[in-house]
């Protein structure tokens, strides 16, 4: 479980859960309440078989997103140029707001791990910091 996010630009995002027992549970994220931004763009990342497999290595210049594991498990590595932190992701009712600047690295997915991503805006490849000492050079301006 995850209690306290220490690197700046992001926080704890909890969704509305409903256990609808037997038959399953709703999960529910709402654009300006538990999505605190217009959602313009989602993408869900799958078969993660490759044990070695390591995603993200990029911060956004200002893009916002809400990272969430709906299933399995992975590593969530956040910077924000200062404090580093790391996250077990295995929770599929809390997510992680990123906002603009924060470097993110996932890694030690499960097989069965499914990430979603929502956000703030459409792809825009000049929003990506991707090269690391570019992105500390920026955040420490």
């Amino acid at each position: 479980m995850i209690n306290k996010i220490k690197v700046k630009n992001a926080k704890i995002i909890k969704l509305q859960f409903f256990n609808d027992f037997p038959d399953g549970n709703l999960v529910i994220g709402e654009e300006k309440k538990s999505v605190p931004f217009a959602i313009k763009r989602f993408y869900f990342i799958n078969n993660l078989f490759n044990k070695k497999a390591i995603r993200g290595l990029h911060a956004h210049k200002k893009l916002k997103q809400i990272i969430l594991c709906v299933n399995g498990s992975f590593e969530l590595h956040l910077d924000d140029g200062r404090t580093k932190q790391k996250i077990i992701m295995n929770d599929p009712y809390t997510g992680i707001y990123l906002g603009s600047k924060v470097w993110r690295v996932m890694k030690k997915f499960s097989s069965d791990c499914v990430i979603l991503v929502v956000a703030s805006d459409y792809y825009k490849e000049s929003d990506y910091f991707r090269d690391y000492q570019k992105f500390l050079k920026s955040v420490n301006e």
